[in-house]
């Protein structure tokens, strides 16, 4: 469903901004299944903090696999080399997500997000692009490949693991970080 009152100019430039020079980032961690649960497909979650995610997908070193689809990932072996062997990107903080997807495969939970700029949220909340499906299927081909290759070793480094262990969009115990949802102003 496309709101009211957005053009195709607004649309094109959502798209853009949105999907341009879009790649996959991952991270894993241990997630018991009652924080699982508050995942819902075509929810946008808020990332309170500064996303820490790897360009390597091999292997799974946890029961949970965020997959990310992003254009804003910083590569942070820029700013320090030793960072490199994780693959080290970021997301800056606060960090907006729509779930496109959550599956199981070989008892690993997989979830696909797709990173949104705030602003564009109003859009996202209510539609799905074909782009989406196309990084639905891409990110689903991808995690059955790795789900069964053996893990990076770098990424079952203690500094990793420290970094990655926290889900997305939610505490500890459960408790998600849902954004406030900006209404469109073209909205009537």
């Amino acid at each position: 469903m496309i709101e009211e009152g957005e053009s195709a100019d607004q649309l094109s430039e959502i798209k853009k901004e949105t999907y341009t020079g879009l790649l996959l980032f991952y991270r894993d961690c241990d997630l018991r299944n009652e924080l699982l649960l508050n995942y819902k497909k075509n929810q946008i979650l808020k990332e309170n903090g500064f996303t820490d995610v790897s360009v390597f997908s091999e292997g799974l070193s946890k029961n949970v696999r965020f997959t990310i689809a992003t254009n804003k990932a910083i590569n942070m072996a820029k700013i320090n080399p030793d960072v490199a062997k994780f693959g080290f990107f970021v997301l800056r903080a606060p960090a907006y997500y729509k779930v496109l997807d959550i599956y199981k495969e070989e008892n690993k939970t997989h979830i696909i997000l797709l990173h949104l700029n705030m602003e564009y949220i109003p859009f996202y909340k209510y539609n799905t692009t074909a782009i989406d499906e196309q990084i639905i299927k891409l990110a689903k081909d991808r995690f059955s490949r790795n789900v069964v290759s053996e893990c990076n070793k770098f990424l079952y480094e203690d500094e990793w693991l420290e970094r990655t262990k926290d889900p997305i969009g939610m505490t500890n115990d459960g408790e998600l970080f849902l954004p406030l949802i900006p209404e469109n102003n073209n909205k009537k």
